[in-house]
């Protein structure tokens, strides 16, 4: 029925040196690239993105797919700590969605960057008789706790490759990332604009977070 999905944290990292004489601003901002939408695309999806991939799954496994993904998001944002700072860019500190499935599902999606403020990294997915913090347990009607062994899933996704590629067998998962990263862009784009964007329209979407001529001027005309 719906999904939570949260990534609240304290701010990330800042190379707080000072511009040396000789640097470009297209060199400053490489430096510091997650302060730069064009280069990071806002914490939605350099950090929060790994939620949404969560969500997408987990209402597509209910819809009987292996992925699915929304149909539209409302949301809002904004710069709440690092307004009136531009040593921090162009990137939102709170962001928070609420995307619609096919099916009438929801996520709700928040991520924010403050310091001492509720620290949480979490997924909760709510069913008709129960929720699953999707990570080994399910309370509800059918009460549920994985006894399995656990595994690093960093090096779990690396067997799996592996064991794929010496079955001789293709192992592409490029659609589930491609998906997922358009969704925090629907997400993104929503709380840019707050408006209500559709799937369809941010795929025709042609608006640009770096202008070329700009990126060209900025790097001494390279």
């Amino acid at each position: 029925m719906a999904i939570q999905e949260t990534y609240n944290c304290g701010p990330p990292w800042f190379r707080n040196k000072p511009r040396e004489p000789e640097w470009t601003e297209m060199e400053y901002q490489m430096r510091n690239w997650y302060y730069f939408n064009w280069l990071c695309g806002d914490h939605i999806l350099e950090q929060h993105i790994h939620n949404i991939d969560v969500a997408n799954w987990f209402i597509g496994a209910s819809l009987g797919k292996d992925f699915a993904h929304p149909i539209s998001a409302q949301g809002m944002g904004g710069r709440e700590v690092r307004d009136g700072d531009p040593k921090f860019g162009e990137i939102f500190d709170h962001h928070f969605v609420e995307f619609t499935y096919a099916n009438g599902a929801k996520m709700y999606s928040q991520c924010r960057h403050m310091r001492n403020t509720w620290t949480n990294v979490s997924e909760a997915a709510h069913g008709s008789e129960g929720t699953s913090n999707c990570a080994g347990r399910i309370d509800g009607k059918n009460e549920w706790r994985f006894e399995g062994k656990g595994v690093n899933g960093h090096q779990q996704e690396q067997t799996d490759l592996v064991a794929t590629l010496k079955a001789g067998k293709r192992y592409n998962e490029g659609y589930y990332g491609a998906t997922s990263s358009m969704t925090a862009v629907l997400g993104r784009m929503a709380n840019y604009s707050g408006k209500v964007v559709k799937w369809g329209d941010a795929m025709q979407s042609d608006i640009p977070l770096a202008d070329i001529g700009n990126v060209r001027s900025m790097s001494g005309g390279a």
